[in-house]
């Protein structure tokens, strides 16, 4: 089901009626193709495809799961009900009976081939400026480049006045230009074709211009005294169809449409799929015209307030940790997004002067957090990630986080309140993607306590372990490589209620321990480092922040999410799958050869798995059944849809043989392994 506001109809493309009731227009005969099965007619069906991606047909004239073209897909709209129809060339439920004439006249006017009026659910005020070639070769590929697909149309259910068709006619009369574009002789070729493709069949006004009462679109192109209003932004589907009006370089934009990212922006909503079914097979020059005509049109200030330019250095905000929105990032969009929003290349999108972040209007951004967000699958990018709903946290504390978000990292826009997001949250209605038992701590709750210097010292030590304690981290881990998100996500190794569970025994120290001997369990083998002194302010915050995160739990409790679950040691591992998992799911994050991957100044993004800047062999993390259960649960991250983080996904088959293929690479070695289990049987899979 697609979701249309009749105001602004999103990727509608030519909705006809297979009726051939009415009369044939008296020029048929003169304007019908001569068509034969040869080399011209195979480059004319060959064109008309392009034609199609040029439109994105497929989008609304698919239904979920249906065949290419056959119509079905639900367009809901504030006045009822509309299916897309068939448009492959079946005689009896598709359009194998339309003749040239009623064809153009049903893209060009919203006229059908029995006489009676398209809704404008088909953007045909848009398509009235394709030219005669490119619409000839559109039917062309319509009636003989498509397999015939027999499935009858379902009737509209738009609810009266607006099932009365007949009052198109009037707003036709009012609204209606069928003029074919027309080429400006005082600019160059690559700038008509791009208008050309933009206003006609492209219609990008169809979302990003704004509407008037009568539903109409604002402008239909730059030109004359409402031309200001050309593209200056709209909003659909509780997104924010973005002015599209000198958004970025010609460069910029052409990389987005072709890639569905570049240095700004990634795309969401209803562009995914524009970018997915159409634009990414545009061709080159083609991009670059369009690109070049949107860069050509004065800015809209009205939507988004400043120019777009690269940040030489991004900077982590001095109130990052200061502050509740600023805590609250850290907690939920830190690991994607990083402390200085930047985001990672190629995988998640910066936030520094992001569009959608930036823009007046917050919608999409509360759209997103609100219902989650994938990339588009594009050739340049095959591989989709998703960020989850964050439906679960509160509209104050998205205001806090969306708010933080806007005023830092380079944006200066406006804070979003409270009353936005519930707003947003009532028109959406999220629904919640788990129903998991673990109640995530709030970190931004540090500030409230009585000793919250302490506590964020504590949370940052986690975050930032190398950082900020370099004399004591060997390698290049941080606590939060392995107790995701800061100790916060159930079974990625939180810290929830775990200092209540100190003192107690240890199989592998064969002895009662401490959680500052834990701590230092940690620095010596994950880390590869050196142990911190117990009566140290650092270690005192860490165990603080331990202590803060016990909240009620008692020794005799059990925490729902503590650890990272089990995964059945009986599962042989296959390592030649493990190396094919990793090469798939993981070298990404952790790169080709397990080296990690770092930003350009060498920060650290995602840790090692092997070699000497990885954990030593004394970690729980080198043991495959370990391995594979943290990887079971929580690898890889924007997989699909799992609070917080997208997380998880595999099969244990996967999960084991992936964990046998890297826990196995070279690592640091462990002096002290001599000394482990004194007592107790040693696991079967300690690498030692």
């Amino acid at each position: 089901m697609r979701i249309l506001p009749f105001h602004a109809v999103l990727l509608a493309t030519l909705a006809l009626s297979p009726s051939l009731g009415g009369r044939a227009e008296a020029i048929e005969a003169s304007v019908a193709p001569k068509l034969a099965g040869n080399a011209d007619d195979a480059a004319l069906i060959q064109r008309g495809e392009y034609v199609a991606k040029l439109g994105d047909c497929i989008a609304c004239h698919t239904a979920k799961s249906g065949q290419p073209m056959a119509g079905g897909l639900e367009l809901k709209t504030p006045f009822g009900a509309l299916y897309s129809t068939n448009i492959t060339p079946d005689k009896q439920t598709g359009i194998g009976n339309y003749s040239f004439a009623q064809f153009d006249r049903a893209m060009r006017r919203g006229v059908a081939a029995d006489g009676h009026n398209l809704y404008p659910a088909m953007p045909y005020p848009s398509y009235a400026k394709i030219d005669d070639g490119d619409m000839r070769a559109l039917y062309a590929y319509l009636q003989r480049g498509l397999a015939p697909v027999a499935q009858a149309n379902q009737p509209s259910q738009m609810r009266w006045p607006f099932s009365m068709r007949w009052s198109l006619s009037l707003w036709n009369w009012a609204f209606l230009d069928a003029t074919p574009f027309k080429p400006d002789p005082g600019k160059d070729a690559a700038w008509n074709r791009g208008a050309y493709l933009v206003q006609g069949p492209g219609h990008c006004g169809a979302c990003h211009t704004p509407r008037g009462l009568a539903f109409q679109e604002k402008a239909m192109s730059d030109a004359g005294s409402s031309g200001q209003y050309y593209l200056a932004g709209e909003t659909v589907e509780s997104w924010r169809a973005l002015s599209l009006r000198d958004l970025w370089t010609v460069e910029q934009t052409a990389l987005l449409l072709k890639t569905g990212q570049n240095a700004f922006a990634t795309v969401s909503g209803g562009m995914t799929d524009v970018i997915h079914n159409s634009t990414q097979h545009f061709a080159d020059g083609d991009l670059t015209a369009i690109a070049t005509y949107l860069k050509s049109l004065p800015r809209s200030a009205a939507d988004l307030p400043q120019q777009a330019q690269p940040v030489a250095a991004p900077s982590v905000p001095p109130n990052l940790y200061s502050s509740r929105g600023g805590l609250g990032y850290v907690q939920f969009c830190v690991d994607c997004h990083r402390q200085d929003g930047a985001g990672v290349a190629q995988i998640f999108p910066p936030l520094t002067q992001n569009p959608s972040v930036t823009a007046k209007n917050p919608s999409t951004l509360m759209h997103l957090v609100l219902t989650g967000w994938k990339t588009a699958e594009t050739a340049a990018h095959p591989r989709v990630y998703t960020m989850p709903a964050f439906a679960r946290l509160s509209d104050q504390e998205l205001a806090e986080i969306l708010s933080f978000v806007r005023d830092n990292f380079g944006n200066h826009a406006g804070a979003v309140t409270p009353a936005e997001v519930k707003a947003m949250r009532a028109e959406l209605d999220p629904k919640l993607t788990d129903s998991s038992a673990f109640i995530t701590p709030r970190v931004a709750d540090l500030l409230g306590a009585a000793n919250p210097d302490q506590l964020v010292r504590g949370m940052r030590l986690h975050l930032d372990t190398k950082a900020l304690l370099p004399d004591h981290v060997g390698d290049a881990m941080n606590c939060t490589s392995c107790h995701l998100n800061v100790g916060t996500v159930a079974d990625g190794s939180p810290f929830v209620g775990v200092s209540a569970f100190f003192p107690s025994y240890a199989p592998r120290a064969g002895r009662v321990i401490t959680l500052e001997d834990r701590i230092n369990g940690c620095f010596l083998r994950s880390m590869n480092g050196k142990p911190l002194a117990k009566d140290s302010a650092d270690m005192k915050a860490m165990v603080a922040y331990f202590d803060w995160m016990k909240r009620e739990t008692k020794p005799e409790d059990k925490v729902a999410g503590r650890g990272v679950g089990k995964i059945d040691p009986a599962i042989k591992p296959n390592i030649d799958n493990g190396q094919k998992v990793y090469a798939a799911q993981c070298a990404v994050c952790h790169g080709k050869d397990g080296e990690g991957l770092k930003q350009a100044d060498g920060k650290l993004l995602f840790p090692p798995l092997w070699g000497d800047a990885s954990f030593n062999i004394g970690a729980g993390m080198a043991r495959t059944y370990t391995a594979a259960a943290f990887v079971k649960r929580n690898m890889p991250v924007g997989f699909h849809e799992k609070f917080p983080l997208g997380q998880g996904g595999l099969s244990d088959q996967d999960a084991v043989d992936v964990a046998e293929f890297f826990t196995h690479q070279p690592r640091p070695d462990f002096a002290g392994k001599v000394n482990d289990w004194p007592k107790d049987k040693r696991p079967p899979d300690a690498r030692y």
